[in-house]
């Protein structure tokens, strides 16, 4: 079982989700900035811990070995995860998922994979691990999932040309992702890019997104 923690919609109620999943690591503490930064009162949290340790965080596959078990079972970790959502009151029509880093493979695996439709998805410097049989495995709902993928051109952990070509072949397997490139390194790009994922949330809600004067952010 994943540890998570929940941070409440300001707005009363409300039943939208956003599950947040950090990268290599980090931990639930790295993303308590988030509800602050993105602004959207209507929007509930799901912050989840990957399920091995590493170096004072988690990680959510083994970087040093084959990582395909790894993902395999923090896949199928998540997906128990998802599936029980209902059960609290939160309707997969209602959830997102969002994913930084290894969370982005984990969040792309999900969108390709989980049998449910969600709202949406968004990848952030992250890659696709196994495309082509990724591609094999679709899920029956995965071409109707909305996806959402950052990079940066000068990121040096995953370089973006490999990643360009896999979100290539996923867009002609015929998922729907938006991609959008950023000059930045392994991070996420300031004001620019959380506005840009702040929009795309509130799309798939069908909610507007408050306008925010444009600020730095302060993520820790």
């Amino acid at each position: 079982m994943l540890k998570t923690v929940l941070i409440p919609a300001h707005e009363h109620g409300s039943r939208r989700l956003l599950v947040v999943l950090h990268g290599l690591g980090d931990s639930v503490e790295g993303y308590r900035w988030m509800p602050r930064e993105m602004g959207l009162p209507w929007l509930n949290y799901l912050l989840v811990n990957a399920p091995d340790e590493y170096y004072g965080g988690y990680s959510w596959y083994d970087i040093y070995e084959d990582p395909d078990p790894g993902v395999q079972r923090s896949r199928r970790l998540l997906f128990e995860l998802l599936d029980k959502l209902p059960e609290r009151d939160f309707p997969h029509e209602q959830v997102m998922m969002f994913g930084f880093s290894q969370g982005c493979v984990l969040t792309i695996e999900t969108a390709a994979r989980y049998p449910r439709r969600l709202a949406g998805f968004v990848g952030v410097s992250g890659y696709v691990h196994g495309a082509e049989e990724l591609i094999r495995e679709l899920s029956p709902v995965a071409r109707e999932q909305r996806i959402l993928m950052t990079h940066g051109t000068r990121d040096p952990l995953i370089p973006i040309a490999p990643v360009r070509v896999q979100v290539e072949r996923l867009r002609n397997a015929g998922m729907q992702i938006e991609w959008r490139e950023f000059t930045k390194a392994h991070e996420i790009a300031g004001w620019e890019e959380l506005e840009l994922i702040r929009q795309f949330i509130g799309r798939c809600f069908g909610k507007e997104a408050p306008e925010i004067s444009p600020r730095p952010p302060s993520f820790f």
